[in-house]
Order: C-alpha cells, then sequence, then structure tokens
C-alpha cells in the first residue's frame, strides 16, 4: 500500500513545484506583456491617430488598404508554425539546429510571399499610389518573418521581456517620427519608407539582443534545408497553418471587402474601429500566450490538472470582455472624436457593432489554446475554417441587400459566435467543462448586456459605467466572501455537557 502512494505522492509534489516555477514565470512574463503592450498601444495610436489627422481621407484609406494587403499576406507567410515551434522547442534535444533551420525556412517564405504580396495588389486594383504603397509596406514581409520566429522562440524560453523591451523601442521611434509629421507632414510614400526602415531597425535589435545569442547568420545561411524537409514540416502541421492565417483573415479580410464594394471613408471607419478593438484584445492575448506553456505542461499529468488553470481563466477573460464592451459602448461617442477627429463622428456607431465581438473573442482565444494543448489542432482548424466560411457568406448576401459597414461587423460577430459554440460542444465531450457552466456564461453575458442597455435609458452613460460595475463588483465580492467564510471557518462543537441528563 506504501509503495502505491510514494509514487503518486511523488508525481503530485513534482507538478506542484513545476507548477509553482511556471505560474512565477507566468507572471513575470505577463506583467512585462502587460506593461510593456500598454506603452506600445499608446505610443502607436498616437501615430495612428496623427496619420489620421495630417493626411486627407484619400491618401488615409489608400495607405490603409496596401497596409492591409500587407497584413493579410502577413498572415500566411509564417505558414503558422508558431506553435508547433514552440512545442518542438520545448522538447528538442538539439535546440540550435532547429532554430537555425526554422530561421531559413521563415526567410525563404517570407520573400515568396513579398513576391505574391504585390502581385495581389496588382490584380485587385488600379489604383497606382496602392500599387506603389504595395511594393514598399509589402518589404514588412520578409521581416516580419524573422522576428515572428524569434518571438515565438522567447515565448517558448519564458523569456518574453525581450521580445517587449525591443517592441517598445520601435513603438518610441514611431512616436517619434509621428511628432516629425506634426511639425512637416511628408508624402504618404515617404513616410512608407521611412516605416520600412524603422522595421529593419526592429529587426536588427531583435537578432542582436533580443535572441540570446542563439542567432547566428553564417550558421542560418549553411543550414540545410531542402524542399522536401519543408513539404513535410507543413504537411505535419498544416493546420497550424490554416489556423493561423484565418485568425489573420478575420479581420484583415473586412478591409478588403469594404474597399471593394463600399466608399474610402467605409475604410477609414473599419479601420478606426479595428485599431479601438486591437488595443482591447491585447490582454487576454499576452495572458493567453504566456498561459499557453503551463496548460502544457499541466496537461502531461492528465486533463484534470489543466481543467484549474482553464476554469479560472476562462472566468477572469469573461468578465474582461464584458467590462471592455460595456465601456466602449459608454464613451465612444466621446473617445473617437476626440481622437480622430469630428469627420470621425459617426465610427463611434460601428465601433459598438465591432466591439460585440469582444464579448466572446477572449474565451474563445483560451478555449483555443485549450484544443491547441489536447493536440486537437485539425479540429480547431475545422472550427476556424467553418466560421470564416461563414464570416464571408454572411457578408456577402448580407452586402447584396444592404450597402453598409454594420454587415462586415455583425457578420464577425456572428460567425465568431458559431466558432464559440463549436469549441463549446468538443470541450463539453472532452469532459474539460460542463454544460452548465457554457449555459451560464451565455445566460449571464446576456442578462448583463442587456441590462446595461435598459439601465442607459435612464442613467446617463458616463455615470453609468462606474455605478453599474461597482455594485455588480460589491454583490460578487459579497457572495464570494461568504463562500469563503463557509468553506474555511471551523464548525466550534459545544462542550460536553457535565449534567448526564442533558444530552
Amino acid at each position: 500500500m506504501q509503495g502505491w502512494k510514494n509514487p503518486n505522492q511523488k508525481k503530485m509534489k513534482l507538478f506542484k513545484a513545476l507548477t509553482a516555477k511556471l505560474q512565477t514565470n507566468l507572471f513575470k512574463n505577463s506583467l512585462w506583456g502587460i506593461l510593456s503592450n500598454i506603452f506600445q498601444n499608446i505610443l502607436f495610436s498616437v501615430f495612428f491617430i496623427v496619420i489620421a489627422r495630417q493626411y486627407d481621407t484619400h491618401d488615409f484609406a489608400n495607405y490603409i488598404i496596401a497596409n492591409t494587403l500587407y497584413s493579410f499576406v502577413a498572415g500566411f507567410s509564417t505558414l503558422g508554425l508558431g506553435s508547433w515551434f514552440i512545442r518542438e522547442l520545448m522538447h528538442s534535444e538539439d535546440k540550435k539546429a532547429l532554430i537555425d533551420k526554422f530561421l531559413k525556412i521563415q526567410l525563404y517564405l517570407g520573400l515568396v510571399f513579398y513576391v505574391f504580396n504585390v502581385g495581389l495588389s496588382f490584380v485587385l486594383y488600379d489604383s497606382s499610389i496602392i500599387r506603389s504603397l504595395s511594393l514598399i509596406i509589402g518589404i514588412n514581409v520578409i521581416f516580419d518573418n524573422l522576428i515572428y520566429m524569434i518571438k515565438f522562440m522567447n515565448i517558448a524560453q519564458f523569456e518574453q521581456k525581450k521580445s517587449f523591451v525591443i517592441l517598445t523601442v520601435e513603438a518610441l521611434l514611431k512616436f517619434l517620427l509621428a511628432c516629425l509629421l506634426l511639425i512637416k507632414t511628408v508624402p504618404i510614400i515617404y513616410l512608407c519608407v521611412m516605416l520600412i526602415v524603422l522595421r529593419l531597425v526592429t529587426l536588427n535589435l531583435f537578432i542582436k539582443f533580443g535572441s540570446s545569442n542563439q542567432i547566428n547568420i553564417r550558421h542560418i545561411l549553411y543550414a540545410k534545408v531542402d524542399r522536401q524537409e519543408v513539404k513535410k514540416i507543413v504537411a505535419a502541421n498544416w493546420s497550424f497553418v490554416i489556423i493561423a492565417s484565418i485568425s489573420v483573415i478575420y479581420w484583415r479580410i473586412g478591409n478588403i471587402i469594404v474597399s471593394k464594394y463600399l466608399t474610402l471613408a467605409d475604410v477609414a471607419n473599419y479601420e478606426v474601429s479595428y485599431r479601438l478593438f486591437s488595443m482591447a484584445e491585447i490582454l487576454p492575448v499576452i495572458v493567453a500566450s504566456s498561459i499557453y506553456p503551463l496548460m502544457i505542461n499541466a496537461h502531461k499529468l492528465g486533463v484534470p490538472n489543466m481543467k484549474p488553470i482553464y476554469k479560472n481563466a476562462f472566468l477572469a477573460y469573461a468578465a474582461y470582455g464584458l467590462m471592455a464592451y460595456t465601456f466602449v459602448y459608454s464613451y465612444s461617442d466621446i473617445i473617437i472624436p476626440f481622437l480622430f477627429g469630428e469627420k470621425y463622428l459617426l465610427t463611434a456607431a460601428y465601433c459598438n457593432e465591432m466591439f460585440l465581438t469582444i464579448l466572446i473573442f477572449p474565451t474563445a482565444l483560451i478555449q483555443a489554446h485549450v484544443l491547441l494543448t489536447m493536440k486537437l489542432e485539425k479540429l480547431d482548424m475545422l472550427c476556424n475554417v467553418a466560421s470564416l466560411v461563414i464570416n464571408l457568406l454572411l457578408c456577402f448576401i448580407g452586402l447584396h441587400y444592404f450597402k453598409s459597414l454594420s454587415v462586415i461587423n455583425y457578420a464577425i460577430f456572428f460567425s465568431f459566435l458559431a466558432f464559440h459554440v463549436v469549441q463549446d460542444i468538443v470541450l463539453i465531450r472532452r469532459k474539460v467543462t460542463t454544460v452548465l457552466h457554457v449555459t451560464s456564461f451565455y445566460a449571464g453575458s446576456a442578462a448583463i448586456v442587456f441590462g446595461f442597455y435598459f439601465l442607459s435609458d435612464y442613467i446617463n452613460k458616463i455615470y453609468l459605467y462606474f455605478i453599474f460595475w461597482s455594485v455588480l463588483g460589491l454583490i460578487f465580492a459579497g457572495v464570494f466572501f461568504k463562500w469563503f467564510y463557509k468553506k474555511n471557518v471551523p464548525v466550534i462543537s459545544q462542550p460536553e455537557s457535565v449534567d448526564p441528563l442533558i444530552p
């Protein structure tokens, strides 16, 4: 009996020690990521705001279209092998060889997809300015592929701090460029050239300071990578390719559709809304990337060890989505005109529509990481493909009847909702979650959102946000402390009576 217990005790002791270490790393990396990304996005947002203000709608929209094409192609160019690379690097015995090989593959892919980016701009658009901007901006595909690899290498080794510092430096440089634009506005083409130079500086910083001296250009050039090996890697991990690509297509395809079916003003409105949304998704994305290695290690000891991590993250993410949506719903009318000017006064309504997706984006993200942890990437890929198809169908059908930007925003939301529901079903069947947990999430989210809508008719939204969440926070705090008290306060037994007649 004793011999049966000891292995389990030893196993649990090892798991607790490992979990404690990983949680410490998780906290450090997440904290660095959150602080760095807040700072970066403030500076990037300043740069974006300056561009929106300094250039007219026509130049701004052309820049957005060219930048969207580059972002669209960049989503494919890495072949989505970041998650696969993390998993392989954590288990690889020859990490140096794997890094050299993976970097060379990303370099080749960057060159191929740059050519594809230029070709796509010539096929889709007749505008000479869009084509010229794509020739310049598209160079970022090559640089981004190399930076992409180094960033994921740092994630696998719990060294995201290096990536965050370098990206913060890049944000500072962009901020300085924005300050120069306020003094002297240059033609939009010159601006794109300066941005390419800036990105090249960032790449050099990653190679020299962000890779822990694990990258040697000579070793990379001499690394043996043939076509058959690349085909083998892609064939074995094609689900990662599709998953990563779809995540970009989801958001960037909207701008391309808008540019072909609607006006340049709609392109600008969509981009402004998306920029605010991208700021809101920073926190869950950073924390999820840090939680992912923790879940991988916990899953090695069985699904029950992973479930507490998932449930706690899910609860926090659900709360974040609700607070982010109600915040934008309350203040978008004030924030957008203040930041971007009066010409974007009508953008607030479109922004509120887009932010419906933030209600389910964070929880869908953590559930996607659970599926990857359980090596269900092919299933997750099928969910992503189905969701994208629904998104495109809703877009084209909706635009056939209504020439409005609202069609794009609602198409994203309902397709994402379908994706979330399918995830729920899979995780229920895998006994990671329960029907009660899922229904509570949807019912609770709907109740809070509609309750906020109802109260906004009677209370000014500016004050409602703080009142609503203060009251709700007090209620939850009260319930929690009541539960905690019952669980932790021991029952004090009465002393034995000296009178034998008294029981």
